[in-house]
């Protein structure tokens, strides 16, 4: 802070530095342009940059931000949506849990949509079921006092990001000692997908650009052993086109000057060591679990499962569903979408048979899926914006 005014900065020899205060400030298109021109300046060859986070996928898309670089800078879309990589299983699970009879099944609102193998949650409340949408886990909590003849079941979805409110409203069901309150858990991990991706033998990518609400909360003190394994620039960055041109610039310097370090762009809402309350709290509640995912497949250490002495609270185990193993639908390329693989118009389904409202993958329904963000943005002139990388 400086005159109580915040600062991003960048490389001032450059582009100048400009207090960045309100909303507006974040999307000045003179700046963003003045961004663009100086990426291409000092470009030299081609590089490919995952930004990891649904968000950003959206703002990229939404505000043409691919649209603005050099031909040599290819953007990957990453398996940063938490909804999209949440598996078919666990969908069904949820599902079948949800139809029961005496079960309130709460869930935040972008998961109400999502296909399982035959159904999705709205068509469950259609058909009878009670499946409420909630702003908050602690919402849940609520319902399970005021109606403890119910069972009453939140389905908790996110990355670090969103664990701290899941793992809190546990810890308070604990402490009432309610007995008709659960999880229905599939909590997934960053760190651990971008080492899954970066060992993979057809990857791509050469930096990352790490989601800044992820690290909001847990830091970014995981990623600096991963940028010197891999020789992979990771730049910590935001959510607004300003924010995520400088941390494609913060990249390429770092790419063209053969470094790979770790860096922070959203300095005005992440620090280093996160936040240490909510990560207490995360590791009191939950533990470290393999996790499926999504058209990925199963990640070693990649997700939060409850710990010993919440167990309890497991839907899982409370309503007999642990062991329910689903197949991908062949028909349907999201997983290599969130592998970076392909982009969604060219998986050959795209807007035909699968669109918002028949999709065939969760990438097509969240708010921050990649499919979803090119049949918004892209989709009557795909193949001329999109640029052939």
């Amino acid at each position: 802070m400086a005159n109580g005014k915040e600062f991003i900065r960048w490389d001032s020899s450059a582009v100048g530095e400009w207090n960045m205060k309100y909303l507006d400030e974040y999307r000045d298109g003179e700046l963003a342009q003045q961004l663009a021109r100086e990426i291409r300046r000092i470009t030299t060859r081609p590089w490919n940059i995952m930004e990891v986070c649904g968000g950003q996928t959206h703002a990229i898309v939404k505000f043409g931000i691919d649209e603005l670089l050099p031909d040599q800078i290819t953007l990957i879309h990453g398996p940063g949506c938490p909804v999209c990589v949440t598996p078919l299983e666990m969908i069904d699970k949820a599902l079948e849990i949800a139809a029961r009879p005496g079960v309130i099944f709460t869930s935040f609102g972008d998961m109400l949509r999502v296909p399982g193998s035959t159904t999705d949650l709205l068509s469950v409340k259609a058909k009878g079921g009670d499946v409420r949408m909630v702003y908050s886990p602690l919402d849940a909590v609520k319902l399970a006092e005021q109606n403890p003849e119910k069972e009453v079941v939140f389905f908790g979805v996110g990355f670090e990001t969103t664990a701290p409110a899941t793992a809190m409203a546990v810890f308070q069901a604990a402490q009432k000692g309610l007995k008709n309150f659960s999880m229905l858990i599939s909590h997934v991990l960053v760190p651990p997908a971008i080492e899954a991706l970066m060992a993979s033998p057809n990857c791509r990518v050469q930096a990352f650009l790490a989601a800044g609400h992820v690290c909001a909360i847990m830091g970014y003190e995981e990623y600096p052993p991963l940028a010197a394994k891999f020789r992979v620039p990771i730049v910590v960055t935001g959510f607004e086109p300003l924010d995520i041109l400088q941390g494609i610039l913060m990249c390429v310097q770092q790419l063209e000057s053969g470094r790979a370090e770790v860096e922070n762009q959203y300095t005005r809402a992440v620090r280093k060591q996160g936040n240490p309350p909510a990560q207490q709290l995360v590791r009191e509640v939950f533990r470290v679990v393999p996790r499926k995912w999504r058209g990925v497949g199963e990640i070693p250490a990649s997700g939060l499962g409850l710990s010993g002495p919440y167990a309890a609270f497991d839907a899982e185990l409370k309503f007999g569903v642990a062991d329910r193993h689903v197949d991908e639908p062949a028909d349907c390329l999201s997983g290599q979408v969130l592998q970076g693989h392909i982009k969604p118009h060219e998986c050959p389904a795209f807007g035909k048979l699968c669109t918002p409202e028949h999709p065939l993958g969760a990438t097509m329904v969240s708010s921050e899926g990649a499919c979803a963000a090119y049949y918004r943005y892209r989709r009557p002139h795909t193949a001329e914006v999109t640029k052939s990388k």
